[in-house]
């Protein structure tokens, strides 16, 4: 039996995704299975349906075909708000839906019906290790840039401590120092804690920096599923920046 047999399947998937509007492939049977403390990277050029691939494993998306399992249950047969604590999603430009800082960190918390000591006590816990300033708790989100507002949603995905952290492209905003720390804090997080990441990343050096897994995925197809040490980095790169100006092409 192998090591991979001998652990949980925390996610486990064959899918495809179709355009509700235009009928075109999204994604084409994409297959793969993720184990708890995995920190994959999607990478891939733009429009290779790498935000579509993270929407359909929190259910934003549905398959046009295929199943999604988390932990061997058919994320069909888990009721929505269940699935979404267990399974978070960062958008790349994430919204407080007109909270303050404060707010917006409590509120997955009071859907939860949490005792407000545990409450304050999460919220300061990630504040501290996300290095977000104590004086960001009373500013609203226009008050916010767009990289502290990426700051701000990572720590409320946290905050209801998830199984599985999706984040889509969470330091594009960032400079270079704190996207490098978020990332030493994410790493750790995962081995501690076993939580899963999924995230969607074109900085290669960061990537680099961060997975255990690299997904490279191009017009909607899985075309690599590796371990991050089995990877030709540069080699990698060349790949990225050829598919992007054939995309680019092809959209001029």
């Amino acid at each position: 039996m192998t090591n991979e047999q001998l652990q949980l399947k925390q996610v486990s998937l064959v899918t495809s995704l179709k355009s509700q509007v235009t009928g075109v492939p999204i994604l084409t049977d994409i297959s793969f299975s993720v184990f708890p403390g995995d920190r994959m990277c999607l990478i891939g050029p733009s429009g290779a349906g790498k935000t579509s691939l993270l929407r359909l494993l929190n259910r934003l998306k549905e398959p046009t075909k295929g199943k999604i399992y988390l932990e061997n249950q058919n994320i069909k047969n888990i009721p929505i708000l269940e699935l979404r604590r267990q399974v978070m999603l960062v958008a790349q430009e994430p919204k407080l839906l007109g909270m303050r800082v404060r707010e917006a960190l409590a509120y997955p918390l009071w859907l939860q019906n949490l005792p407000k000591s545990t409450i304050t006590e999460r919220i300061e816990t990630y504040r501290e290790q996300l290095h977000i300033p104590a004086e960001w708790l009373e500013r609203t989100e226009l008050q916010l840039s767009l990289g502290q507002r990426q700051l701000v949603a990572i720590a409320r995905a946290l905050v209801t401590q998830p199984k599985i952290l999706l984040l889509d492209e969470p330091t594009s905003a960032l400079d270079a120092g704190i996207a490098s720390r978020l990332l030493v804090f994410l790493t750790e997080l995962a081995f501690k804690e076993k939580i899963t990441i999924l995230m969607v990343n074109h900085q290669l050096d960061l990537a680099q920096l961060f997975s255990t897994r690299v997904l490279y995925l191009q017009n909607g197809q899985l075309l690599q599923d590796l371990s991050a040490n089995q990877i030709d980095w540069e080699q990698l790169r060349g790949q990225l920046v050829e598919a992007e100006a054939q995309a680019a092409q092809e959209w001029g």
